[in-house]
């Protein structure tokens, strides 16, 4: 989910879309997030000259 989805304002201005609002929420916190595996070999990288590096490539 991108970031500037969690940075919006909600502006609710009636109770039917406070309502509509509070069903989404709950909705969303009876969903389970996806379990995932990494196929691939992952390392941590700190050292700013490796990530310049990295990024040059």
């Amino acid at each position: 989910m991108a970031t500037k989805s969690f940075l919006k304002n909600i502006v609710i201005k009636n109770s039917k879309q406070a309502e509509k609002f509070i069903v989404a929420l709950e909705n969303a916190e009876k969903k389970k997030a996806k379990e995932i595996t990494i196929n691939q070999r992952v390392e941590e990288i700190k050292d700013p000259k490796q990530i310049r590096e990295l990024f040059t490539k």
